[in-house]
């Protein structure tokens, strides 16, 4: 009987699919994607095969086989396409990505490249790839987001990426982000993530306010999680779809948090910070692109299986040793359907 239900079931998802367009939308950070090449600009020191970590070309290699390995598979129990756009973050630059998508498991997707250099202190950026058979880049910009002098000198984070976009022909605007770390605590920092909510804020009510329907998709690693006053009260995100007014914002990762679910293991707790938010007219309104469900990519071969840290993701170093992992964080995305035109 239970191989009946599933395959009754599974003849169903298959009947459903097939009457829909399904686009698959990720966020993943990468964990200190760097090069071997020195920047003089930037605090690249530990990431030089003789620096602290012994960061050399094999490390470099088999981190990009390994991430490629991992979002070569995020969504394709829905389409064999994988995921149409990706956001990342803690990138060194545009020529990592440039080499990430060229690795064999995903190369085959042509997934092109949106970047701009920040100026932040670790040296690291956002960034968003795209596969051009469902997106199409219009407009693009980095958002910066000025944060108060420490101890009298400069303190400057990641700026936050805005992409506007055709997806399979209908307007898009994309944020992808990357906010201020807990450094000094949670509650000593919450300050300046709040004021990188407000910078993406801002660019999102001068969209809303030519058009209140527009549909905006804001993720990232935002060091906060769904909870939290970045997210809930500047953002204004929320967790029931019910509540959702014209102009406001759906979060489906506030019910998953609140059960113990997460993206990073910290002190024995889970956190989700890699958040995937939708702006109203993708859940109220079914006229072309709109929501079906959020997920967290998790295989078991991406956690530790023993030791101190078992069960957490599996990351690229440990104690400063190369274990081979792929990130601290673990892949989130949505999967977006429209209607097929029959027509």
């Amino acid at each position: 009987m239970k191989t009946l239900i599933i395959v009754f079931f599974s003849f169903i998802a298959l009947n459903i699919y097939s009457q829909l367009e399904v686009v698959a939308i990720g966020f993943y950070n990468l964990e200190n994607l760097f090069d071997t090449v020195q920047d003089l600009e930037i605090n690249d020191e530990d990431f030089l095969p003789d620096g602290k970590l012994r960061y050399n070309s094999y490390i470099y290699k088999d981190k990009l086989s390994n991430l490629s390995n991992i979002i070569s598979q995020i969504a394709t129990d829905i389409t064999s396409d994988g995921v149409a756009i990706l956001g990342v973050c803690e990138i060194e630059n545009k020529s990592v990505l440039i080499d990430l998508v060229k690795q064999e498991k995903i190369k085959s997707r042509n997934y092109q490249i949106v970047h701009y250099d920040s100026p932040d202190e670790r040296g690291i950026d956002v960034g968003l790839l795209y596969n051009p058979k469902y997106f199409k880049v219009l407009e693009s910009q980095n958002l910066f987001v000025q944060l108060p002098e420490r101890d009298g000198e400069p303190n400057f984070t990641r700026d936050i990426l805005w992409v506007k976009g055709e997806l399979l022909g209908e307007i898009v605007h994309l944020f992808v982000n990357h906010w201020p770390s807990r450094r000094g605590g949670e509650a000593k920092s919450s300050p300046l993530r709040e004021m990188a909510a407000t910078v993406a804020k801002k660019k999102i009510d001068e969209i809303l306010a030519s058009d209140i329907n527009a549909k905006i998709i804001l993720m990232g690693d935002l060091n906060d999680d769904p909870v939290n006053k970045s997210v809930k009260k500047v953002i204004g995100a929320k967790g029931n779809k019910e509540d959702i007014s014209a102009g406001q914002f759906y979060n489906p990762w506030i019910k998953m948090y609140k059960s113990g679910i997460g993206t990073l293991a910290y002190r024995d707790a889970w956190n989700l910070f890699d958040q995937i938010i939708i702006s109203s007219s993708l859940i109220n309104n079914k006229e072309g692109f709109y929501f079906y469900k959020a997920k967290i990519f998790k295989k078991p071969f991406m956690f530790n299986s023993e030791g101190k840290y078992k069960g957490y993701p599996k990351r690229t170093f440990s104690f400063g040793k190369y274990i081979g992992g792929y990130s601290d964080h673990l892949p989130t995305y949505i999967y977006l359907v429209r209607k097929v035109n029959s027509n």
